[in-house]
């Protein structure tokens, strides 16, 4: 009778906690697209930011944003597939790869702003590249790669090993077994980690303040030349997203309507993102059914 009393205590506790977890992230979303579901239109989502008159909208912020997520997408996921597939299949259990286990903890545990400091330093001084998207990006490759890593041997890792043995024994080398038997059962875990590296990358400020910039140029859409400072294409110019933008109107806004830009671009972020997850969750899906010759 304990037994079962406990057990139906852990149950109502629990199932109060999912309910209590699940209500806060609903208040919460619901209350951001509230405050700035009235500034949602294609003027706002489209024209630029007026730091002074009334009516700024964040179309460069967005496609900034979206612009910086695919860069730093482009670089962080091969870096970190490669290592994670090293570290689970590859990597000898020995003092070096604990220390290199180590390493990937210590900088997993960085405040993004000291990685802001450290691209500043790296990818903005040194480089004499300044305030740039590729310099953006890089910082937050660095955020992303322990994450990007460590889920990805641990993805690996779950994969049952008689999976692999098996291919083995079929006379497959090692690495098309990883190509076409480990990865495609660790998909959906390696998906997982990187939809939130991107959702860490869209979300992101602080890093991006000492790398990407506080500011964009005029931008403009019919100039596809790579080197041309008005160009949205080229990487090595400054870039503010909207998350910066967020901040910067909140802080330093001068337009008579800035809390509503600010609500505004928050609702735009919110929504991106979601869009974003749902987004890459059904092409995990399809490409792992593609994978696995699951789909009829």
């Amino acid at each position: 009778m304990r037994a079962k009393i406990m057990d139906r205590a852990a149950t109502v506790i629990l199932t109060l906690i999912a309910v209590l977890i699940i209500g806060t992230l609903v208040g919460l979303l619901g209350f951001i697209l509230t405050q700035g579901w009235h500034k949602l239109n294609l003027d706002f989502l489209t024209s630029p930011p007026d730091i002074v008159n009334a009516g700024g909208g964040v179309g460069p912020q967005l496609f900034n944003s979206l612009y910086l997520l695919v860069l730093t997408m482009l670089i962080a996921v091969p870096l970190g597939l490669g290592a994670g597939i090293y570290m689970a299949e590859y990597a000898p259990d020995n003092k070096f790869t604990q220390f290199i286990r180590m390493s990937i903890e210590v900088l997993s545990s960085l405040p993004s702003i000291v990685v802001g400091l450290f691209g500043l330093l790296v990818f903005v001084n040194m480089t004499g590249w300044g305030y740039t998207l590729f310099s953006g990006a890089l910082a937050l490759t660095v955020f992303n790669l322990p994450l990007l890593v460590r889920v990805t041997e641990d993805a690996i890792r779950n994969v049952p090993r008689s999976q692999k043995e098996a291919s083995l024994a079929l006379g497959i080398t090692k690495w098309r077994t990883i190509v076409s038997v480990i990865l495609p059962a660790a998909l959906p875990g390696i998906l997982t980690g990187t939809i939130l590296a991107a959702g860490r990358v869209f979300g992101e400020a602080a890093a991006l303040l000492f790398t990407a910039g506080m500011s964009s140029p005029n931008l403009d859409f019919t100039n596809f030349a790579l080197n041309s400072p008005t160009s949205p294409l080229n990487p090595f110019r400054p870039a503010e997203t909207l998350a910066v933008h967020i901040w910067k109107v909140n802080s330093e806004g001068l337009a008579p309507d800035a809390r509503d830009v600010a609500d505004g671009a928050a609702a735009v972020l919110i929504i991106a993102v979601l869009i974003f997850n749902l987004s890459a969750r059904w092409f995990g899906t399809w490409i792992y059914k593609k994978m696995t010759s699951g789909s009829n």
